[in-house]
């Protein structure tokens, strides 16, 4: 009776302090969920604002696309340097503690890419407009001899002695890449860390939760883009009277470096929850060692169910570590389904990064619409939608209870609908700008491809004007000019944004040869069609991310626990180098190749486009974009057979194992028969003899 109390009250103790476990467990796996959420919301908001800064990098440092391709790419390099070592080290570690180092290193490239802003001139642009009231002392706008020309370039050439041999964009680079390295640890060690300590049913939820809050990061992202864009680059430096252009203007830049001061500090502050984390938690749930993982059974030393398993003072050497990654890291490349996912998903991303990475960019040439407009709508419209998909998906996925190949069919099925319904944009089109010398003839009969020497005509002979200038004014006739000389104007009055141009040769309007400052509006086929394409945009980017959650789990659980790590890493990695890296670089590249008129440098050399033909522009960006995503859905087909053959066989051995343990099972019951049976007649003989 002694004894069954005290084993009763052991009991107790035991189940009392089992449940403090578990609560506490449950506890520290949410402030985990809670502070990676809060990761993933500050790398996405950073990362999303330097999409948002595209055109205004470009403008302010004057360099075409590509080279804001490479930019752009330079994260994913710095996640190409480290993240295969940090998937696989990083995975036996203090993952928490790893994550807070990532996050504090995020910080301070983001920090360095803001840099340029301080140490560099303030912003300058070519313009014949007069920044002060005085009509009186106004310049011609037309240059009628060489002289003045060359004064102008003989100022030129003196500005530019004190200029630095080297280019500021490279602080850009440089930072950019210092980001890509912190970001490295936060997505394979905290979706492992998830899926190791969280429930099988809760995991799909909570990596859905953590994804959703990633997609919620870009929002905020080109809001504060949209924000910044409307502020002129060097706002308090500048009288804001003397500015003569606006946001609409291809001249513009905004405050760039402002949002990546607020990004740095939220990346600084997502750092501090991880230090405070334990490395590993007590298995959620009733779990018992057989049915824990193999990748759990590594990380989950200091569980009371693994205690006879592993002794506290064991510690795997970093040298034993790096002799298995070479074995493992082929094993895990010859799993055929995970090589096939591989190269499908690297397909997909190129699409999706090199749309995703220009889409403010299209939507502001294609649509004429300001930067600040088109990183607003992104934020607060298309963004929103992606979010929702990515939500859903996770919910349905929990609701439907999809297995690998419900999984696989879903995210294929929804890329598909999503695929279809991209076409139409290719019937969303706007008409070129019309601008004389450009786009059409000055005589507005004719279209022309744009041309140098088609620049200059009769009207505006006498004047003698710099090609390489961009200072639009729009005519009274509804035509917009290069510059005002190039309209042939001789005189102008007023100031600033209010100036007005008079005695416009080329305008040819009877009795107004006038023409002011900035290009013609000419948006009414283009406003008409906007509202089609947003509602059309936020349709197919709700659909395709529907799949993505779905999409992401099967890639955890059509491989084996103990490669979880590494296969997400690689699949990173992989991913980052074949996708994130080149696909900036060649979707700018030939969007380079629509340019119709190209800035120049203040010392000379091609800078930033000012304006591209529209229906070129569209054929390139969504040509290759459809291009590309049709091509992954052919590579799906043998996919879909590897990963039937290989439920398959996962079948057949699962029977053939049940089987076998069931015989094994049955004979070591009548063992224990066969032995209770012989102890009752020892002990009845016993009891008889008593």
């Amino acid at each position: 009776m002694e004894e069954r109390a005290g084993r009763t009250q052991e009991n107790g103790r035991s189940d009392s302090a089992a449940g403090e476990l578990r609560s506490s467990s449950c506890t520290s796996l949410k402030m985990f969920l809670v502070a990676l959420s809060f990761a993933y919301f500050a790398k996405a908001l950073s990362g999303s604002y330097m999409k948002s800064t595209i055109t205004q990098l470009e403008r302010r440092f004057d360099i075409p696309s590509y080279l804001i391709g490479v930019i752009d790419g330079s994260f994913e390099i710095g996640n190409l340097l480290v993240i295969a070592f940090v998937s696989y080290f990083g995975a036996k570690l203090h993952r928490p503690k790893i994550i807070a180092v990532g996050c504090v290193l995020m910080s301070i490239g983001t920090f360095i890419i803001a840099l340029p802003h301080f140490i560099i001139r303030r912003y300058e642009y070519k313009t014949s407009v007069p920044s002060v009231d005085n009509s009186t002392l106004n310049p011609s706008p037309c240059y009628v001899s060489s002289p003045t020309n060359l004064s102008q370039k003989e100022v030129q050439a003196k500005g530019c002695e004190g200029d630095s041999n080297l280019s500021m964009w490279i602080y850009v680079l440089l930072g950019n890449i210092l980001r890509g390295i912190g970001e490295t640890p936060v997505q394979p060690l905290g979706i492992s860390y998830i899926d190791d300590f969280a429930t099988e049913e809760n995991a799909a939820l909570y990596v859905g939760c953590v994804q959703t809050i990633s997609v919620v990061g870009p929002v905020f992202g080109y809001l504060l883009g949209s924000l910044c864009a409307k502020i002129y680059v060097d706002i308090g430096f500048v009288k804001m009277e003397t500015i003569t252009i606006t946001p609409a203007d291809a001249r513009w830049v905004g405050a760039w470096w402002l949002g990546y001061l607020i990004a740095g500090v939220i990346t600084l502050l997502s750092a501090i929850p991880f230090w405070f984390l334990p490395r590993s938690l007590p298995v959620s749930g009733p779990q018992s060692p057989e049915k824990c993982t193999a990748e759990q059974k590594s990380f989950i030393k200091d569980s009371p169910l693994l205690k006879h398993k592993y002794p506290a003072d064991e510690h795997t050497s970093f040298i034993e570590m790096a002799k298995d990654f070479i074995p493992t890291l082929r094993t895990l490349l010859g799993h055929p389904v995970y090589l096939i996912y591989l190269c499908v998903t690297i397909i997909q991303l190129n699409s999706l990064i090199g749309m995703v990475t220009y889409k403010p960019k299209y939507i502001e040439q294609h649509f004429r619409q300001s930067a600040s407009k088109a990183n607003f709508l992104m934020g607060v419209i298309n963004i929103p939608a992606v979010a929702l998909g990515m939500f859903s998906g996770g919910l349905l996925m929990k609701r439907l209870k999809l297995n690998i190949m419900g999984a696989a069919k879903f995210a294929f099925g929804t890329s598909l609908i999503g695929y279809i319904l991209s076409l139409f944009f290719f019937a969303m089109s706007c008409e070129n700008a019309k601008i004389a010398g450009v786009t059409l003839s000055y005589n507005s009969t004719d279209t022309v491809s744009y041309d140098k020497h088609l620049l200059s005509t009769t009207c505006n002979s006498n004047c003698m004007c710099s090609v390489s200038d961009w200072d639009p004014v729009c005519g009274a006739n509804g035509i917009t000019y290069v510059s005002p000389c190039f309209a042939g104007c001789t005189s102008s009055a007023g100031s600033g944004k209010n100036t007005v141009f008079s005695n416009c040769s080329c305008v040819g309007v009877a009795g107004n040869l006038t023409a002011t400052t900035g290009q013609c509006p000419h948006k009414d086929d283009c406003d008409r069609m906007f509202p089609y394409f947003l509602a059309l945009s936020v349709i197919t980017s709700f659909i395709i991310s529907l799949g993505g959650t779905p999409g992401y789990m099967f890639l955890i659980r059509c491989i084996k626990p103990q490669l979880k790590s590494l296969a997400l890493g690689f699949h990173a990695l992989a991913t980052r180098t074949l996708a994130g890296i080149p696909a900036p670089i060649y979707f700018g590249a030939i969007i380079d190749t629509t340019c119709l008129k190209w800035g120049q440098k203040r010392c000379g050399g091609i800078g930033a486009c000012r304006i591209y033909n529209t229906t070129a522009y569209r054929i390139a960006y969504l040509g290759l974009t459809l291009s590309l995503r049709t091509l992954s859905f052919i590579m799906c087909i043998p996919g879909f057979v590897l990963l039937s053959r290989q439920l398959k066989e996962e079948e057949r051995n699962a029977i053939h194992e049940a089987l076998t343990n069931g015989g094994t099972e049955l004979e070591a019951l009548r063992k224990e028969e066969f032995a209770i049976s012989n102890s009752t007649d020892s002990n009845t003989d016993r009891e008889t003899r008593l």
